[in-house]
């Protein structure tokens, strides 16, 4: 008989405290929406596009306008693939849950502001602060989705992870919003994009310091640091016994994550290039884009909302499964059908109305199948692809780029990601996975 773990979900979460924490969401989801999804990629291209020649000579490569910021992404990624997971294993181990998260939040919303500082001259600067950025908001999120299985009881994790992502989508739309509207009243289209570009860290910042500085509590972990050891040598030996233990012991979980990992990498290379990708195959104006993709953030909180419906009658597997095949379809759709403005909006409902499911019933399955007070450690992990944290796919697109001149081609590679997810995610036992993991499985997984 399975031994069940003896942790207990910490059952003095108040609604306060999950307010505060879906609005860490609202307020980072700014960093994906505008600097992320919208402004930087088309932003950067134009810099590019304007030098001697139309390529940014860098280290005596000539790098195409359309391949930089997807190369600036995956070289954040990677960093955080050396990083996170001792960060990770560092918070089960200390109380400082709370305090790393805000720390790094606000070295990614500093960041995020000297944006506004990016020019002609600058482009290379722009891209370490954008390096900085995005590791620091992937730092950042390890900590938040620790606090999850912390917050939400059993049977609750659809629910409180599904209103985390509706807030983001919320909060990062309505930023959105406003520089949309800046964009269109403002001459110099390019003041315009920095303003928008720092305002995202500002955002970011405020809402940081308003609502999980104020509100979210920090536990007293269920367990401490060996007497005299080195923090970063334990964490080292704790990153790999995670691993050995998930190889060992829950490789149905494992199975799941390395699933996770290559899908959710499809979902995130075609969020940050979908801007780009608009403004460079159709040619249409900034001004529209921005409108689309004002009109994805609103739609992806009311689809995650729908899907979580949706799962409560067929589970979070299979639910899941659903939205990478019509992700496959939005990645046909564009190769062969993306010719004008209103194939555009098509395009853009149909990323919409999975995004934010995909990810929310992914985050709150993997919740379900991880022990007890290792939360931050498993979700370093998992962190390694989360939003805006893509590293092979900006890689396999930007070589797609630069090899063949053809963004449609470069994005078709993109589909085999979420094949795999789906044929992966298929074999998993995930109801098993959960037992394994201590919990009770729900009734429909």
């Amino acid at each position: 008989m399975l031994e069940k773990n003896s942790a207990k979900i910490d059952s003095t979460a108040s609604k306060k405290e999950i307010h505060a924490w879906a609005m860490y969401d609202w307020g980072n989801s700014a960093f994906a929406a505008t600097v992320v999804t919208a402004f930087l990629g088309p932003y950067m291209a134009s810099l590019i596009a304007a030098q001697p020649g139309g390529v940014l000579h860098l280290f005596g490569f000539e790098i195409q306008p359309d391949a930089f910021y997807p190369f600036c992404v995956s070289a954040s990624v990677i960093m955080q693939v050396v990083f996170l997971p001792i960060l990770g294993t560092l918070a089960d181990y200390t109380a400082l849950k709370k305090r790393l998260m805000l720390m790094f939040a606000y070295i990614g919303a500093v960041a995020t502001m000297l944006l506004f500082f990016l020019q002609g001259n600058t482009i290379v600067f722009g891209g370490l602060l954008f390096i900085i950025a995005n590791l620091s908001f992937g730092a950042a999120l390890v900590f938040y989705n620790a606090f999850l299985p912390e917050l939400a009881g059993p049977g609750d994790h659809d629910s409180v992870s599904s209103k985390g992502f509706a807030y983001g989508y919320v909060g990062g739309g309505l930023l959105l919003g406003i520089n949309l509207l800046l964009i269109s009243i403002m001459e110099d289209k390019a003041l315009a994009a920095r303003i928008s570009l720092g305002s995202a860290g500002l955002w970011w910042f405020t809402f940081t310091f308003l609502f999980p500085q104020r509100h979210l509590k920090e536990r007293t972990p269920a367990k401490t640091l060996p007497t005299g050891s080195n923090y970063f040598a334990f964490s080292l030996r704790e990153f790999w016994a995670t691993l050995v233990e998930m190889k060992n012991r829950y490789p149905r979980t494992l199975l799941y994550l390395i699933a996770y990992l290559v899908y959710n990498d499809g979902i995130q290379t075609v969020n940050t290039v979908a801007a780009t990708f608009i403004t460079q195959e159709i040619g249409l104006d900034l001004a529209v884009v921005l409108q689309i993709l004002l009109m994805i953030q609103f739609v992806a909180a009311i689809g995650a909302m729908f899907f979580n419906k949706i799962a409560e009658y067929i589970g979070a597997k299979y639910t899941i499964i659903l939205n990478l095949s019509i992700w496959c379809g939005v990645v046909i759709y564009a190769y062969g059908f993306l010719y004008n403005e209103f194939d555009s909006w098509i395009l853009g409902f149909m990323i919409a109305m999975v995004l934010g499911s995909s990810q929310a019933l992914s985050r709150s399955l993997f919740a379900q199948m991880i022990p007890h007070n290792k939360e931050a450690a498993y979700f370093s992990l998992y962190e390694i692809s989360e939003r805006g944290t893509s590293w092979v796919g900006p890689i396999v697109f930007g070589l797609g780029v630069q090899m063949t001149g053809n963004s449609r081609i470069a994005l078709l590679m993109i589909i085999a990601f979420f094949i795999f997810g789906i044929v992966m995610l298929y074999v998993t036992d995930v109801r098993r996975a959960i037992i394994d993991a201590g919990h009770e499985a729900p009734e429909l997984v």
